[in-house]
């Protein structure tokens, strides 16, 4: 049995039956995760690195190896060229110097926290209540939820994404708030190899696993989950995989394939009262052969869905070695440099409106070591990797808890009629849509964001509870 090694003392999660997530055979019975406990960064002592990065020979420009899941692959080392004319012609990614990446923790802020986890150092950050002096309470005494909340950003942003509105949610729960980056983003470690654990960190089951230990860190039976965009999809796994841990579900734009939903077709009384008239001899033969006829298609449908599963294997196979070569390293570099900028700017409903501290913002994770290795592993995982037997859009049925959806009407990534249709598969979900919004509703329309998130809140819990007393 593999344990987590963290650098404080260890709380050993209390539960030993669950069920597994999906076809990963993954069972939190079998894995002893522990609650991870936040170590504060010394900026001091922030050059611990540095010898490591004297011993680089900036003259040359090898990708670095990383285990391959269930295979020993190997990157491809060198790159194509000789290497002070690819030094010369790679200095920068979307304005990010390459030269000289650093560890994570030399990019820490003074806030941040980092904690080990099934083997990965994960950067996150806490709000408490009490730290949200600058929020504007408007001197009316608001009556707090009085549960904490996890916040879970979206494909390619950080912690960073939560900035504006960590503190007022903090107001508004009366309790802790806490975000961390999920690996292959932000400043969490990027792990290369990753053989010896038990679960791969860049797939989806990871990042559940940690959500539920950060609900189990703070100190609450239950906790708020508030996902955006992809951070949604582990908002939702976390919730079917352990329902009892979530109080609610906040979902901002969310990255979730919404279902298409049939509406069934009513007879009318008079039509149902009308008399049926007596079967013809030769329908009952032919509607014989017509079911005869379905269970030959059924049993050659199921021949095909094996070699489709078969094909789809090898499909895998072939791109996963695809990802994992070093023109895909290129290829991804080659991506970020001139779209990465481009792509900030266009979540936005008016691209003009984003300011450069946070394209820095966005952008200062192209500064850690192996981002782009990271990258191109949370790539083969989203291929590879299955967390749930059936499809997610065939579970959102099993939702019960009190759930939101925001979205911005002039959403270009992720269209507001996906998050309205979401909402319509979700039993008892509330929808709203701010206008003039783009992918980002927290970070472009923070005021009437947490506003429509304040209403929600008061609904669910201070009305229930007030009702209930």
């Amino acid at each position: 049995m593999v344990g987590t090694r963290i650098h404080t003392k260890p709380y050993l999660s209390s539960k030993s039956s669950q069920k597994p997530i999906g076809n990963n055979n993954l069972q939190r019975s079998n894995t002893v995760f522990f609650s991870p406990k936040p170590f504060s960064i010394n900026h001091e002592s922030k050059a611990y690195s540095a010898q490591k990065l004297e011993g680089r020979n900036k003259a040359s420009v090898f990708l670095p190896k990383a285990a391959t899941i269930g295979s020993s692959g190997e990157y491809s080392e060198p790159l194509i060229g000789d290497a002070k004319t690819t030094q010369k012609r790679r200095r920068t990614i979307a304005g990010v110097d390459q030269e000289e990446l650093l560890d994570p923790v030399q990019l820490a802020d003074q806030d941040s926290l980092f904690c080990e986890f099934n083997g990965v150092h994960i950067h996150h950050k806490i709000c408490h209540h009490h730290d949200q002096s600058e929020v504007d309470t408007s001197e009316k005494e608001i009556k707090k939820v009085g549960l904490p909340m996890v916040l879970l950003h979206g494909f390619g942003a950080s912690v960073f994404s939560w900035e504006k509105v960590m503190k007022p949610l903090a107001g508004l729960t009366g309790s802790k708030v806490l975000a961390f980056d999920r690996p292959a983003f932000g400043l969490t470690s990027r792990v290369r190899e990753f053989m010896g654990l038990n679960v791969n960190p860049y797939s989806m089951a990871f990042s559940v696993l940690a959500t539920i230990s950060f609900i189990d860190m703070l100190g609450s039976d239950k906790a708020i989950l508030m996902g955006h965009s992809a951070g949604s999809l582990v908002a939702v796994n976390t919730y079917l995989e352990a329902p009892e841990k979530v109080a609610a579900l906040i979902l901002i734009a969310p990255a979730i394939i919404a279902p298409i939903i049939s509406k069934k077709v009513k007879k009318d009384a008079d039509t149902e009262s009308d008399p049926v008239p007596a079967e013809n001899p030769f329908i009952r033969v032919w509607r014989a052969f017509l079911e005869f006829c379905k269970r030959v298609a059924s049993v050659v449908v199921g021949m095909f869905k094996q070699m489709g599963d078969m094909i789809g294997s090898v499909y895998n196979r072939a791109l996963t070695a695809v990802l994992r070569s070093a023109l895909a390293v290129m290829l991804i570099r080659m991506i970020i440099d001139k779209f990465g900028l481009s792509a900030v700017r266009n979540a936005w409903c008016d691209p003009n409106q984003v300011a450069d501290d946070v394209l820095q913002g966005y952008t200062k994770p192209l500064r850690v070591k192996d981002w782009e290795i990271a990258l191109l592993e949370y790539c083969v995982a989203m291929v590879t990797d299955s967390t749930s037997k059936h499809p997610l859009s065939e579970r959102l049925a099993e939702i019960s808890c009190p759930v939101l959806i925001v979205t911005g009407d002039k959403d270009r990534l992720v269209p507001a009629w996906n998050a309205e249709r979401l909402s319509k598969a979700i039993p008892g979900s509330k929808f709203e849509i701010i206008k003039d919004c783009g992918h980002l509703p927290h970070e472009e329309r923070v005021e009437e964001f947490l506003s429509i998130v304040e209403r929600f809140l008061q609904s669910v819990f201070v009305v229930q509870s007030t009702a209930e007393v």
